[in-house]
């Protein structure tokens, strides 16, 4: 596969990103990929601060840079709208307003789609850039595997076939076949059309070398909604396809489940009361191990083990809300559920 031979479609969503925005462009901009071969669609969603601007003052000088407008706001509907206007790009990859991409970027996804015809879709792995202390305690507990399981992506445990990943690139064929994003999905949006991807018999392929990196932001109370969105419309996902798309999203619900009943019949019996307490100790002391190993320094450990809990009873306590609303109550997403959190 010849890397000039292949138009490339960058779609980003953006709304009130006038910090981060310019850093994103800019980390474009020095790629070493031939940008005749490249467009960039800034999906805006109708910010009110300086990101449209910002946009539009790049594009003068660099003609393959467009602002699209996504009246809609929501990260779905940025998404259909960019792969609309990528001019039948043979690549569209999806990319974070908060990223920037290291120069070989475009290179070694061209490269990682040649490693088989069954790959549609390809990413890397997510390097953490820190804001602030909590935003590194949060970076920190989203690297382990026991915060946030088997996300190879976040990780870097892992080079290989996988079931989802950061910032992915895809053929336009798999657009084809699976169908676009699915506009009703305030969360997991990207799961749930990679599950369809799956099932249109393509491979999702996560390499080690296309590199990129995140600014995490630093919010406890933000990244606990963050989870119970992500834990709640997990479970719309799975109504909508009459199936559990992955066995590990059931580990949080159990978790806050036993936390909740096992703490009631803890008080009717003293040998559960031992058990209860157990299985807790049990998960404090994996907790405090992998938090350890994630972290450089003793003071930090004990505030990664909060963030894990966050991310573990946050997302469970939301598939359970999920599961109440959607398989027993029958509801569809409230328009709160719908506002998403930044």
């Amino acid at each position: 596969m010849d890397n000039k031979l292949k138009s490339i479609a960058v779609v980003v969503p953006a709304r009130n990103e006038e910090k981060y925005i310019a850093m994103l462009l800019d980390s474009i901009i020095a790629t070493t990929y031939p940008k005749h071969l490249l467009t960039i669609l800034v999906c805006d969603g109708m910010s009110d601060d300086q990101t449209a601007k910002i946009v539009n003052a790049y594009a003068e000088i660099n003609t393959w840079i467009r602002l699209l407008k996504n009246e809609n706001k929501t990260t779905p509907y940025a998404f259909n709208l960019g792969i609309a206007h990528s001019n039948n790009a043979d690549i569209i990859i999806t990319l974070g307003a908060h990223a920037e991409v290291y120069p070989d970027f475009f290179d070694t996804i061209v490269t990682a789609f040649e490693k088989s015809p069954e790959i549609g879709c390809v990413g890397g792995v997510l390097e953490n850039v820190y804001e602030n202390a909590t935003a590194e305690t949060i970076g920190l507990a989203m690297s382990s595997s026991f915060g946030v399981g088997n996300a190879h992506f976040r990780t870097g445990n892992t080079e290989g076939y996988v079931d989802t990943v950061g910032f992915p690139a895809y053929k336009k064929e798999v657009f084809e076949k699976a169908g676009l994003f699915n506009q009703n999905l305030t969360r997991n949006q990207d799961d749930e059309f990679n599950y369809r991807v799956s099932k249109a018999g393509f491979k999702i392929y996560l390499s080690k070398s296309i590199r990129s990196k995140y600014y995490v932001r630093g919010s406890y109370d933000k990244l606990s909604k963050q989870y119970f969105q992500y834990g709640y419309w997990k479970v719309y996902v799975n109504k909508l396809h009459k199936t559990v798309t992955s066995t590990r999203q059931l580990v949080p619900p159990a978790f806050v489940l036993f936390l909740a009943l096992g703490f009631i019949v803890a008080l009717c019996s003293v040998f559960m009361a031992g058990f209860y307490l157990a299985v807790l100790l049990m998960y404090f002391v994996a907790a405090f191990y992998f938090a350890a190993k994630t972290t450089n320094s003793g003071d930090k450990t004990p505030k990664v083990v909060w963030c894990f809990l966050i991310l573990h009873c946050s997302y469970g306590y939301g598939y359970l809300k999920g599961i109440l609303d959607f398989s027993i109550l029958g509801k569809k997403p409230s328009d709160k559920a719908e506002n998403l959190t930044r």
